[in-house]
């Protein structure tokens, strides 16, 4: 295995993070990802598409380093983050280091009030109380709607909300990188935009890097400049967000749009006996 110091040297000064060649088990005997290689660069945002069940969300997890606790790990290969090898570190240390998840679902803590749901994603921080409460107002500045709310328990206000305090939360560890699964699920599709309209803002103003893991892929091309296509564990198609949209496979496949119209069943067929990935 490299070391540290030659990791750091063989990964790219913009990429924030390189996932190498790597295989995830659970339980000892489940395969779940099989040689998943992938990279982020450094202030952008990059989408991790595919259909439920196809390993997205342990992509993410095996990133963040919180397979251990669903039985899991990472067998081979490596991930490199802002230039070390990571992929041993608790997840704790790793947000130290800069890389957060924002998991599927929100997992908000819902006894508590929105605005102390913000505070402890500054749990790790040692810089002082006066800059936390700076970054606070900032969280407020991009999500308004969350001061409004921010004596409600988190709880008992929406989905959006929701979603929006957990990505909040993840800010106020001062983040490079942010591990964002399904952050569309079970929402509007006005929230669904005003969401990603925020991740672009974030990324654009705050230089967060951004790794994305959506089923909805219209609107993850629409927002990623890089896209992958993850099945059954395995990174099947990648390349420009731009090229994805316009790919016939990808339009066929996962954007639901038939370049030939509506399709025979026999069509459909042959049509799945050329995609490459099924063979």
């Amino acid at each position: 295995m490299a070391t540290t110091a030659g990791a750091a040297a063989q990964q790219p000064a913009d990429q924030i993070l390189e996932v190498n060649n790597i295989e995830v088990i659970y339980d000892r005997v489940i395969l779940v990802l099989k040689g998943v290689s992938l990279s982020v660069p450094r202030g952008g945002i990059t989408a991790l598409l595919g259909a439920n069940g196809a390993g997205k969300t342990t992509t993410l997890k095996a990133i963040s380093n919180l397979l251990h606790a669903e039985r899991g790990e990472v067998t081979k290969g490596n991930i490199v983050f802002d230039g070390a090898q990571v992929q041993n570190l608790s997840p704790n240390d790793l947000v130290r280091r800069g890389c957060i998840q924002v998991m599927e679902g929100r997992h908000c803590f819902g006894h508590l009030s929105v605005e102390d749901n913000l505070l402890t994603g500054a749990f790790t921080r040692r810089d002082g109380q006066t800059a936390i409460r700076e970054d606070l107002e900032l969280v407020y500045t991009y999500f308004p709607r969350l001061k409004e709310r921010r004596t409600s328990q988190a709880g008992y206000t929406s989905g959006g909300e929701q979603q929006m305090t957990a990505i909040g939360r993840a800010l106020m560890s001062r983040p490079k990188m942010i591990l964002l699964d399904e952050p569309s699920m079970g929402l509007a599709p006005q929230l669904v935009e005003e969401i990603f309209e925020i991740v672009k803002q974030l990324n654009e103003e705050q230089g967060v890097s951004f790794l994305l893991a959506e089923q909805n892929t219209n609107v993850a091309l629409r927002y990623a400049k890089y896209g992958y296509i993850l099945e059954s564990g395995r990174i099947v198609l990648d390349g420009e967000a731009r090229a994805l949209r316009e790919n016939e496979d990808v339009k066929e496949f996962y954007l639901g749009i038939g370049g030939e119209g509506r399709r025979s069943f026999r069509n459909v067929k042959h049509y799945k006996r050329r995609k490459r990935w099924l063979s």
